[in-house]
């Protein structure tokens, strides 16, 4: 007999958008980008309340880097939050900028519908969902129904 599903628990509150931004604003102060000079810090919030910080990492084989945003999916996932509600974005760009395809791929994982805010020092602001940046994306649920 298989089990039932456990019913998902509705989000708990979170810090306030005002407190993620700072976070994510420190976070990219912290950036390691002597290459591309583009710093970028993360706060993602599980649905828990909890947040996860993290800021991108370079090196000089360019592919071995690290976004922030996985690099904070990496310490949520560490500390076994798998559901995310928010994700605030902070990059040295004069605009906000949303998270690269590899980042995208990355939540689509745990968060299809997940809120996106990005911001930037200069106090611009930018909202998406995940779903907008990433329409007909492959996710889990692209593996259901294979046929061998």
């Amino acid at each position: 007999m298989k089990a039932a599903p456990k019913p998902r628990s509705a989000p708990v509150a979170g810090p306030d958008l005002a407190s993620l931004r700072e976070r994510a604003l420190s976070a990219m102060e912290r950036a390691y980008a002597p290459y591309s000079r583009f710093k970028v810090g993360a706060a993602l919030v599980g649905e828990d309340g909890s947040v996860y910080e993290a800021c991108n990492v370079e090196n000089a084989a360019f592919p071995a880097g690290t976004c922030a945003e996985r690099a904070a999916i990496s310490a949520a996932v560490a500390h076994g939050v798998r559901r995310f509600a928010k994700l605030v974005i902070a990059s040295s760009a004069e605009d906000p900028t949303p998270p690269c395809g590899m980042c995208r791929q990355a939540l689509i994982e745990f968060a299809p519908d997940l809120e996106i805010v990005s911001v930037t020092r200069n106090g611009k602001e930018a909202h998406w969902r995940l779903t907008e940046l990433l329409p007909q994306a492959f996710s889990p649920r692209s593996l259901e129904h294979t046929s061998e």
